[in-house]
């Protein structure tokens, strides 16, 4: 199963970077979520983004941080070096994703939550 890394996780249910992790890890995905918000998600600790956690063997990068907030992450994200960045609702932007794709970052412009109901995950 793919590792993924959730950035913008949180501990708030009705949000739907909880809704992933929840599903993610019910079909058997590892995740990693990472965020600003304390907490577990899924039976995960989040892990807090403005420490630049290392992590390593991530698959997928699933977005749920706002293109507004992407900026100040753009290397950093880049350096976790996925296969491929998932690009939420709401979170789409050119500019990350030219500079993912210079870097052999695949990148996606789909929903996490709908990849994982048509099993196109």
């Amino acid at each position: 199963m793919k590792k993924t890394a959730i950035i913008g996780a949180t501990t708030n249910p009705s949000r739907y970077a909880f809704i992933a992790a929840e599903r993610l890890v019910r079909h058997g995905h590892e995740i990693v979520p990472v965020g600003i918000k304390k907490g577990t998600v899924a039976g995960v600790e989040i892990l807090d983004i403005r420490t630049y956690p290392k992590i390593t063997g991530i698959d997928t990068l699933t977005l749920y941080l706002g293109p507004q907030n992407q900026p100040p992450w753009y290397d950093y994200l880049i350096s976790l070096q996925p296969n491929r960045i998932i690009f939420n609702p709401g979170t789409e932007n050119y500019e990350f994703q030219k500079m993912a794709s210079k870097s052999g970052i695949e990148t996606e412009e789909a929903c996490t939550l709908v990849l994982l109901s048509m099993g196109a995950y």
